[in-house]
């Protein structure tokens, strides 16, 4: 069904890295979204208003909140996707992780309203009594929802979605909460105990976790969160392979919406090369890079001296330094300034993050 779905209302669904695809992907996850909770929604209401079930209609609400969760990414993926302009120059990526933490805010506070209600339900123990038709309406909505898990979380991996994994979440926070109604209520019926209260807290604070965990990761790329390796690996190793990049360091990767990144780096480059070839060199790679990776690449270039034996014997006996001192520790820009009595040796140092002020 999810693939017969992204075929049909997604063009060129295979090209992942464009912005248009990504939106259609986004569109056709938030009217799936709508429709299915709209549907649960007038059937849970409709039977509930004939059963005359004050349960049955409150489930029922619950999926039209459900269905506000699904506009909002709605909302968050068609401003995500609008162009870059003269106030966002990098464009509205960043909207999406917007809209995940709003939907990840709904999933807490739908574990604190279950947690209040088990809390009450444990004061106050209600009866409860095997009903059939109702027994099969959540059997259906477990269905239902378990679905809707499985086709965000994959559609929300295939683009890498954070606003899908956190309405995939969602869902799933609902297939565990009506899960434990339903097994409550067969415990209730064939042994005689009455766990609705207890099992309402657990799952309450299982759907708290699932909330918060959705805001954090949310929040990461928000604040600035470091490359992920593989990436650094892979920009440094297509800069490195060219002819005429000696060796690069300084990556830093600014992360601007899924499929909107920057990229700038440091290219070390022959000193005794005409200036205007380095050059060429350089704007080639930023050319190609950024259209392999789909990262918009700078690179600053950094003259190296590779003829100065005295200067390549000293740069590798700073190598052996460091590394006993600490293998964590690396240099680059190293050079060499004659004076008239000494030479001065200058390079940049980097230390981990974990040094405190008095390590350096």
């Amino acid at each position: 069904m999810t693939e017969f779905l992204v075929r049909r209302f997604v063009k060129d669904y295979t090209q992942t890295d464009s912005i248009r695809v990504r939106t259609d992907y986004g569109i056709l996850s938030s009217f799936v979204g709508i429709f299915c909770n709209v549907l649960l929604f007038a059937a849970k209401f409709l039977i509930g208003f004939v059963m005359g079930s004050i349960a049955v209609m409150a489930d029922a609400f619950n999926n039209l909140s459900d269905a506000a969760s699904s506009i909002i990414s709605f909302i968050g993926v068609k401003m995500a996707g609008k162009p870059a302009d003269k106030d966002h120059p990098f464009g509205h990526g960043r909207i999406e992780y917007i809209a995940a933490l709003i939907v990840a805010f709904l999933v807490i506070q739908v574990g604190f309203s279950f947690f209040k209600s088990g809390v009450d339900k444990l004061r106050n123990p209600e009866e409860i009594t095997f009903e059939l038709v109702p027994f099969l309406i959540l059997l259906l909505s477990i269905g239902v929802k378990l679905w809707m898990a499985a086709f965000n979380r994959k559609l929300g991996k295939r683009i890498d979605s954070k606003v899908m994994l956190a309405t995939a979440a969602d869902s799933m926070g609902d297939v565990i909460t009506t899960s434990a109604t339903v097994l409550s209520i067969l415990i209730c019926a064939f042994a005689g105990v009455n766990i609705d209260a207890i099992a309402g807290i657990a799952v309450s604070l299982v759907v708290i976790w699932s909330g918060v965990s959705i805001a954090k990761d949310t929040l990461e790329p928000l604040i600035g969160e470091p490359v992920d390796p593989e990436l650094y690996q892979e920009i440094t190793d297509c800069v490195e392979g060219y002819d005429g990049v000696l060796g690069s360091h300084d990556l830093i990767v600014h992360n601007y919406g899924p499929g909107r990144s920057m990229a700038s780096i440091h290219a070390e480059v022959p000193k005794d090369v005409d200036i205007e070839a380095s050059h060429e060199i350089i704007d080639r790679i930023e050319r190609e890079v950024s259209r392999k990776l789909g990262i918009f690449l700078v690179i600053h270039m950094d003259p190296a001296e590779v003829n100065n034996q005295e200067l390549t014997y000293l740069k590798d006996q700073l190598t052996i330094f460091l590394s006993d001192l600490d293998p964590k520790l690396s240099f680059h820009d190293f050079r060499m300034v004659n004076g008239k009595e000494s030479a001065n040796l200058i390079f940049d140092l980097v230390v981990p993050f974990d040094y405190a002020e008095k390590d350096i």
